[in-house]
């Protein structure tokens, strides 16, 4: 199946250059959808002044209602739904999974509309969720995070979600893991509609050094979450989650109620290693990404990847890759800043 994007361009000429209408399901994930809007709010107009003149954007309601966040905090709506047409792209914004079933009606009627009009549906987060479910991405691929690719497997089946790349454009449909890879799909948009400056500077004002590629590997991901096994999946998440300040394995065994022999056996026989090598090897994975894609000293990359000091860090990632993490950070072609400690 081919999936090489299938965008609607607009005349350059034209005062406005990508419209986008929003549908924020309940309890949505504000970082996701903030991400998204800054990065169309900053490239609309000169500076960061805000004035929509290459860039609009609305929220969209059936009821005008204000619309709550998974961390409390209120949006209220715009518009109501209408014409979908009137939009370039409809987004989706998901948030927590147990609200992907309790879209209201209205909202698949206008989703629907949408796609049968041409609009492109765009689905941040657990939006893929909420498109999928309403049967808008039979025959897509689609992006989902790697924190809920098992969730989507079990909700629906017969279904591949990509979780190792930050965002996937198929055709019509656009979806993204959340988080800080809205604003590269953001972004994206933006380059195509209204140019590659004005995409590099919504995200530079941002602190985002530049635009990731749709195949970037999503961060954090902890070694292979689709061994079967869920001990061993809650296990990884667990390690993930203190990266910076790594717990003991027993830690880890205390508290999924089972006992550190259980935990090495199910790693053996899933993944072929311990669990002590297994929550190292993600420390190290998450070391080269920093590497890769910040400009952190060695010590702080040590530090935040929860190794005591530099020397050890240095020694384990030599072991690992053959190479300083000097040396590699040379060879991806980032800036070498000097190691300290």
């Amino acid at each position: 199946m081919a999936s090489g994007p299938r965008i609607p361009m607009r005349n350059p000429t034209d005062k406005l250059r990508l419209s986008v209408g929003f549908i924020l399901a309940r309890r949505f994930t504000l970082c996701a959808f903030a991400n998204f809007v800054d990065v169309l709010r900053l490239a609309a107009d000169e500076g960061d002044r805000s004035r929509p003149i290459r860039c609009g954007w609305r929220v969209l309601s059936t009821t005008m209602e204000p619309i709550t966040a998974s961390s409390g905090i209120t949006v209220q709506p715009e518009e109501r739904l209408g014409d979908p047409s009137r939009f370039d792209y409809i987004v989706v914004v998901g948030g927590l999974i147990d609200e992907v079933a309790n879209l209201h009606p209205d909202y698949v009627h206008f989703l629907h509309a949408a796609a049968e009009a041409g609009v492109p549906l765009v689905g941040v987060c657990t939006g893929a969720f909420i498109l999928h479910r309403i049967g808008l991405m039979d025959g897509y691929r689609c992006c989902v995070s790697w924190f809920h690719h098992d969730d989507f497997l079990e909700q629906f089946d017969g279904l591949k979600p990509v979780s190792d790349q930050i965002f996937v454009v198929d055709r019509d449909r656009l979806t993204c893991s959340g988080g800080a890879s809205s604003a590269h799909l953001a972004a994206f948009l933006v380059e195509r509609h209204v140019g590659r400056a004005e995409a590099t500077k919504s995200l530079h004002i941002m602190i985002i050094d530049e635009a990731e590629r749709a195949e970037t590997p999503q961060p954090g991901i902890p070694l292979d979450l689709r061994s079967g096994d869920p001990l061993v999946k809650k296990a990884l998440i667990l390690m993930q989650q203190n990266i910076d300040t790594p717990i003991s394995i027993d830690e880890v065994a205390r508290r999924l109620g089972v006992n550190r022999r259980q935990i090495e056996r199910r790693f053996q026989a899933r993944i072929g290693t311990s669990p002590t090598h297994a929550f190292k090897m993600i420390r190290l994975e998450h070391a080269e990404y920093l590497l890769r894609h910040s400009n952190r000293s060695i010590t702080a990359i040590a530090i935040e990847s929860g190794f005591c000091d530099s020397s050890h860090f240095i020694r384990a990632f030599r072991e690992r890759s053959g190479q300083t993490p000097a040396a590699f950070r040379g060879l991806t072609g980032e800036a070498t800043l000097p190691e300290t400690g």
